[in-house]
């Protein structure tokens, strides 16, 4: 196809693709509409019926982002391209910060789990990545002059989609599609060979072009749950969605015998419209069903009788909402304590452990596949930044998570001490192991060192623990002697 109709392609595609993600939104959200209930109860009630809504997929979506947070990066081997191996990965680290990826790859996550993708788009810092300069709110940045880092965004799977070869399951092209403020609608058009900026009038016209010749599309798509002949994944909340409106549907109609039933009801026989009256003599009507009204029957011969229903018991109503919110829980992964229905008693944290095993699990699951995608990402700006080759290395680093479970500080800190005092790990990979941040233990080891070069025992003591040859301690200058 020419880039005129792989536009048009990608841009259909796109549009079949919208509803489905917008409705998945709704429901993270929280503004689906309420299901189960009947029209005619609808009708009578009108603006007075309110949507009791119980954000069960916005707590799974969130509950599985919460324990996916990306540390670092970490080179194979001892040198990458003839640089030490640890300079190698800070160089990466600050590729990551100069794009405020700690805040982008978190959404990019949320993304992902909540409508089954994201995108992230690499591009030259300055030129044309993601439309005409101007375009997009980024050619004129004050913080893009203080950096020669690639330009890395995560995106909206409602305004990019990509096509997949069927052999490598790469993208062979992509198009981000958005409208500008003046309402005119953009398109940018991903190639391996070039990036193409469209927009569109009656049909899409190209403006301008980028020649990058990188051989591979600059987009990647960070896909939750994928499959082998469903590439773009599914949403982690997919399956809970039936019964999360159940449960609304029953949250709704609690609230409503709320209002009708479980508040004592007055009736009166032998008693007419017109014997009630407000305050002022105007007539009311006995027969509207709001709490506190009270239902009357036109006047017989007899004596006048009064009387009070018995109010209804609400407990069928939480007793539904709590088998629906263990049936979402078994689908979702949950442990049991974050839907609130174990017994009043305390977990043991031994129990709340293994309660957490299968969505631990499935968070592990996910840091390998967006390990892969985001060592994809950083391996094309490592490439648009030097220019060069590609680097193999950096096409085999690990992408550092951290720990998926919920271990205490304590418990963390005790299991790293005992391994580096066997000699099973390193003083730096223990402070790895203890979540430290490849920045925070370059400080601490230029404080070591510091501290090493003012006491020579610990200098010697700190060689031997990085694995170092032992540098002997500077003599002292010999002092003149006073004559």
């Amino acid at each position: 196809m020419t880039p005129e109709e792989t536009v048009s392609y990608l841009d259909a595609k796109l549009l079949k693709a919208q509803r489905h993600l917008r409705k998945l939104d709704a429901y993270y959200e929280g503004e689906q509409p309420l299901r189960f209930l009947a029209l005619e109860l609808k009708q009578e009630f009108g603006e007075r019926l309110a949507e009791m809504v119980i954000n069960w997929p916005e707590m799974v979506a969130d509950a599985y982002e919460a324990r996916l947070d990306l540390t670092g990066f970490r080179f194979p081997g001892s040198t990458s391209n003839g640089v030490d191996v640890d300079e190698a990965d800070a160089d990466v680290w600050g590729i990551w910060q100069d794009n405020d990826m700690d805040r982008q790859a978190p959404q990019a996550h949320l993304e992902s789990i909540a409508l089954g993708r994201a995108y992230a788009i690499v591009g030259a810092r300055g030129a044309l990545v993601q439309g005409p300069p101007g375009a997009d709110g980024d050619a004129d940045d004050p913080f893009d002059e203080d950096t020669d880092s690639p330009l890395i965004t995560v995106e909206h799977p409602t305004q990019c989609i990509t096509e997949q070869d069927p052999r490598t399951r790469q993208p062979v092209s992509a198009l981000k599609r958005w409208k500008d403020a003046d309402g005119v609608q953009r398109a940018t058009l991903y190639l391996p060979d070039s990036t193409r900026h469209f927009v569109r009038a009656r049909r899409w016209v190209e403006q301008d072009r980028d020649e990058h010749r990188l051989g591979v599309v600059p987009v990647v798509p960070l896909v939750n749950r994928g499959r082998l002949l469903k590439h773009d994944g599914r949403s982690e909340f997919a399956s809970v969605i039936p019964i999360a409106d159940a449960a609304n549907k029953m949250a709704t109609d609690m609230m409503v015998s709320g209002e009708f039933h479980a508040m004592p009801r007055r009736w009166a026989m032998g008693m007419a419209r017109e014997d009630f009256e407000d305050e002022d003599g105007n007539e009311i009507s006995p027969f509207e069903q709001i709490a506190g009204r009270i239902w009357a029957h036109p006047k017989k011969p007899g004596e006048v009788a009064v009387g009070q229903f018995p109010e209804s018991d609400l407990a069928v109503f939480h007793n539904t909402i709590r088998v629906l919110a263990q049936l979402a829980a078994q689908l979702a992964a949950l442990p049991p304590h974050y839907m609130s229905f174990t017994t009043d008693n305390p977990a043991s944290a031994d129990a709340i452990r293994s309660s957490e095993a299968q969505m631990v699990k499935r968070v592990e699951r996910k840091q390998t596949g967006l390990g892969a995608d985001w060592r994809r990402v950083m391996a094309i700006a490592l490439r648009i930044r030097d220019g060069e080759g590609w680097d193999k290395r950096a096409r085999r680093m690990k992408v550092v998570w951290r720990d998926a479970s919920t271990p205490t500080v304590a418990q963390a800190a005790d299991a790293a001490v005992k391994k580096r005092q066997q000699g099973i790990t390193t003083l730096r990979q223990t402070r790895i192991d203890l979540g430290y941040s490849p920045e925070e233990i370059r400080r601490m080891e230029e404080e070591d060192d510091l501290e090493a070069a003012r006491d020579p025992v610990r200098q010697i003591a700190a060689e031997l623990a990085a694995d170092r040859p032992v540098t002997p301690p500077a003599e002292e200058p010999e002092t003149a002697g006073v004559g």
